[in-house]
């Protein structure tokens, strides 16, 4: 064999190598336990902004690298869904990010097939027996705001009408904030609909406290007006 032919078997055989390689990297199992759970206080879900992936969980697991977290996209339900490998994991909300206290405190996670679990957090603020209506163009909120941390204030609240089943700050027709005389107890606040939400065929309705100093604020449920 002259060292031509010698050449090239070892480059075909490196070839033959990396093409193995490769084949073995492709055939590693997708993680296929489904992690679902609620965001929660004392067992009620919170409402949250849902669109562009802006509420969100991390997660670590164990015998990995602390520092590169599984991101879990919180939807406006409060329900949040991931797919994952069976194992043990640290659940931690995102830092400095939605409508309650900026806590690092863990709640363990072990994913053995399908797996439910609620992270129970401290909002700033609760929304409760919210009413929205729609009557000569005008929507009518009334709901209950609680202070829930004693030194939170309120930076604004929001009336929010859009013709989605997804409303927030950023996808609406309409959009009304109060930033004076804010209190807590029950509250009732009124908008005339603008030229776009009459026009709608659908419209839903949706309210939202903002505590000062946070990146999110606390949702109602969204409530059909037409």
């Amino acid at each position: 064999m002259n060292m031509k032919t010698t050449i090239k078997s070892i480059f075909s055989l490196f070839l033959l190598l990396v093409l193995l390689t490769g084949c073995g990297k492709d055939n590693y199992d997708a993680p296929d336990s489904l992690l679902t759970g609620r965001v929660v206080y004392k067992g009620e879900p919170i409402q949250v902004r849902g669109s562009d992936e802006r509420v969100r969980l991390q997660l670590y697991q164990d015998g990995y690298d602390y520092r590169t977290p599984i991101e879990v996209f919180v939807t406006q339900d409060g329900s949040f869904s991931a797919l994952l490998f069976d194992g043990e994991y640290k659940m931690v909300t995102r830092d400095n990010n939605g409508p309650w206290v900026n806590s690092r405190d863990t709640t363990l996670v072990t994913v053995k097939g399908n797996t439910h679990v609620d992270m129970e957090v401290t909002p700033y603020f609760t929304i409760s027996n919210a009413d929205i209506t729609l009557a000569n163009n005008v929507i009518t909120a009334k709901f209950d705001i609680t202070r829930i941390v004693d030194t939170a204030e309120m930076d604004r609240v929001i009336l929010l009408a859009g013709q989605t089943a997804f409303i927030d700050d950023d996808y609406k027709v309409l959009r009304v904030d109060w930033t004076d005389n804010l209190q807590t107890g029950t509250v009732t606040y009124t908008a005339e609909l603008n030229d776009e939400a009459k026009e709608a065929v659908v419209l839903n309705g949706r309210v939202c406290v903002w505590t000062r100093g946070a990146d999110q604020g606390i949702y109602s449920p969204i409530f059909k007006l037409k």
